[in-house]
This record gives structure tokens, sequence and C-alpha cells, in this order.
């Protein structure tokens, strides 16, 4: 896949034939306009009398009424404002200058640094890579946390969900990532978050090394749906720019429920019919769409980390489980561990990656084995063990489940500032189940 598009292309969507219509009415972010047959996707603005145009971007059509939805409040519209396309295919402008910063859906950057010179357009939409060119995935990627590296190995351009309810520690084992991978180039998306912990996790969680090898796109919650929606497909687009230029990319978005959020409240100002939990159609096929650009690829790969936002901690969730249907393996955050100070509060028993049998060794899936049999024993018989029902001697296996569950649990648990590799892991967890 090329990085850089045609002149002929960009020239074409840049310089398009002049379109103008007019507004005719207004709902919420939503803008109705006659007489302006832009294609869906198209870049335009809105020419408020008296103040700086309104960036807004054709989302639909209602017999001969164009809708378009606003990139920022719509003060100052009124009937018969002039509405005029900008673009008709939208690109981000990517480059290597971007490592090292903030940026916005836009490309625009957000710290106070000077701006830099990205020579590069690229396309928000970008198609996935061809799957019968995808390389098979067989190398491992180091995460820096071991619960993961040891018990939920993943390989280079694996795509992998962390689903958690709120508050159980997501964005802590997202920053442990940061610290500790040992991926080229980490582009992080923050979509939905709120404003104080942008710069929190920026600053808690990138030190100086990591910070020269991050990009971070940035939307709050506080900005308009189709803003979110942009971050989202910037921050791949910018993982697939690294990615093409052959280096192994470490992706994380949180969240991609937020981003759901926003298809949802974009496709219902649209007119879309509501189905599952108020989430029309449209929200299913755009999801696939950005989960499928993440993957290993003939130049390089991009290693997919999106959390999952859980409402009330249930599994059945219509996002979560819309993806666990597309995603090569799954990580559940567990309450009950955190509220015991346990972390990260990663649940072995409920959590798989689909590819350690393609990565590991068998050696090392044995191991895996041992334990997880070890914790689903003691976890059957938690009750008994608690309330001191359970007498020693009456059955081995749970003798070995109790001896060995205080050594699994320090084994699991990581304190944030604790680094750790693949071999220290690998190396742990064969300790520990070579005292079985």
């Amino acid at each position: 896949m090329e990085i850089q598009e045609s002149i002929y292309d960009q020239i074409k969507s840049v310089m398009p034939a002049r379109i103008v219509g007019s507004v005719v009415s207004t709902k919420g972010l939503t803008v109705s306009a006659t007489g302006f047959p832009a294609p869906i996707g198209a870049l335009a603005q809105i020419k408020q009398a008296g103040g700086e145009p309104i960036p807004a971007e054709v989302v639909g059509f209602r017999d001969d009424i164009t809708l378009l939805c606003s990139y920022s409040d719509l003060n100052g519209i009124r009937r018969g404002t002039r509405v005029e396309m900008v673009q008709t295919v939208p690109r981000l402008r990517v480059g290597d200058e971007l490592l090292g910063r903030v940026v916005n859906a836009f490309g625009e950057t957000l710290d106070d640094q000077p701006k830099p010179f990205l020579s590069h357009r690229l396309r928000y939409d970008r198609r996935p890579p061809d799957p019968c060119t995808r390389p098979r995935i067989d190398t491992v990627l180091s995460t820096g946390i071991r619960a993961i590296d040891g018990f939920l190995t993943v390989g280079q351009g694996q795509r992998i969900g962390i689903f958690a309810g709120s508050g159980v520690g997501k964005s802590m084992t997202l920053g442990m990532m940061t610290r500790y991978t040992d991926a080229d180039v980490i582009v992080i998306g923050l979509i939905g978050e709120r404003g104080r912990e942008v710069n929190d996790f920026i600053e808690r969680n990138l030190g100086p090394e990591e910070r020269r090898k991050s990009v971070v796109v940035v939307s709050t919650s506080s900005e308009p749906a189709l803003m979110r929606v942009r971050a989202a497909q910037a921050a791949m687009t910018i993982a697939e720019y690294f990615r093409d230029r052959g280096k192994n990319v470490l992706f994380l978005i949180d969240s991609v429920t937020r981003y759901a959020m926003a298809l949802r409240e974009i496709g219902l100002a649209a007119g879309e019919p509501p189905t599952t939990k108020g989430y029309p159609p449209s929200v299913f096929s755009a999801i696939p769409q950005l989960v499928e650009r993440a993957g290993r690829a003939q130049t390089g790969s991009i290693t997919a980390f999106i959390t999952v936002l859980i409402e009330g901690d249930d599994k059945d969730d219509p996002i979560g489980d819309a993806l666990r249907g597309l995603l090569d393996g799954h990580i559940w955050l567990s309450r009950k561990l955190s509220t015991r100070g346990h972390y990260p509060a990663i649940d072995p028993l409920e959590s798989i990656s689909r590819l350690m049998p393609d990565i590991c060794t068998p050696r090392h899936l044995e191991a895996v084995n041992a334990v997880r049999r070890l914790l689903g024993v003691y976890a059957e018989n938690e009750d008994l063990i608690t309330v001191g029902a359970y007498h020693t001697g009456t059955n081995p296996e749970i003798d070995r489940a109790i001896r060995l569950k205080p050594a699994i649990d320090a084994w699991l648990c990581q304190r944030t500032d604790e680094p750790s590799t693949f071999q220290d892991a690998l190396a742990g967890l064969l300790e520990i189940a070579g005292q079985e």
C-alpha cells in the first residue's frame, strides 16, 4: 500500500466543482441544506455572517435536502445561511514529525510546540489491507505487563479488546503498555475522555523516551460527535502511515464504546432507525471497518488494544458482544479483583488470546494450561475455602491450588512502576508451573 497518494487524486478532491447551497433548518448539530448536491463524506463550510465559517460534513440525504453534521456549535446560523463545499474526500496530513506530538481530529497540534511540516496526506477512510496479502502473525509483541505477556501472549498485528466497567483500571493498563512495550511507534487515541484525564494520561504514562515515539490523538467528551468519530479515524490513519513505513505500531484506543456512541448520535440525527440499545445499523458496520484496518501487512504491523466500556459490567453489552466476534482475543478487567487491590485487574479465566497457540512454544502453553487449571479449581471451591469448610488433604488438586494461589496472585499483580519483559513473564510462569 502506497504511503503517498497520487497528486492527481489529491487535486481532484481538494478542488471540486463549486457547489453552494443554503440552510433551511437545524436540529441539534444537524443542518439541513437545499440546493447542495454534495456527496456523503464531503467536507463543507457554513458561512455564517460576521463570524468564522463552521466546518461540517455531509452525512445523508432526505428527498431534496442534504443533511450535514457540524464540527462545532451552530450559534449564529439562520435560515438561508450559505453552505459551500470545500473537499469531496477529506484527508489528514501525516508525517514522521507527528512523533512526540498531541493532535486533534484534523491533525492540528494541541501542545505548545511549533507546528510541524507534514508532507503526506492520507484519507481518513482508507480501506483495510487485502485479506489475501496479510502475512500470518508469528512474532510475539511484549506489552510489558506480565499477566498479558505470560498468560495472554499477543503477537505483532493482533487485535485484542480490553473489556471493563468504569473505574476498573483501563487507562492504567494502557499506560503500563506505553512505558514498557517493545513496539517501534505508539499511537494513542483518547476518544470522548474527560478533559482533565488527557494531560494526566500524557504526563503520568509517557516518559521522555516513550513520548518521542508516540502520537496522541485527542477528542474530549465536550466536543461534537463528529469530532470524536474523526479522531478515532485519524488515529488509525496515523498508525497506518507508520505501518506502511515498516514500523511495528502499538495502537491504543480508549474507548471504542464512545466512538460507537458518537456514531449513534450522528446516525439517529440523520434519521436512521434505532435497534439494540438505540444503536442504528450503521454503527455495527462502521466498527468492523475501523477494526479491520489494524493487523499485520507486508511492510509492518498495527497491534491494536481496543478498550470497551461495559455499562454496569454487563458482559452482554451490544458493542462488547459485537467486538468479541471481530477481535483476536479479549482481556476482561474484573471489578471484584480491583476492589481487592489486585492490579492490573485482569481476570485470566475470563480472558483469552486466540493466537497464543501460533506464537508460543509447547512448554509455554503447557505452563499456561497448568496455572489456568489451578485457578479454575480454586475459583470453583473458593466459597468452601473462604468459610473454612474445606479440610486440607481431602482433594490433592484443591490442596495444590490453595498452596500456589498466593504465588500466582503475586505474579499476576504488577506495580505501575515495575518494568517487565516477555522473558521475565515467561520465566515467572514456568517457575510457578514447575511447582505443581
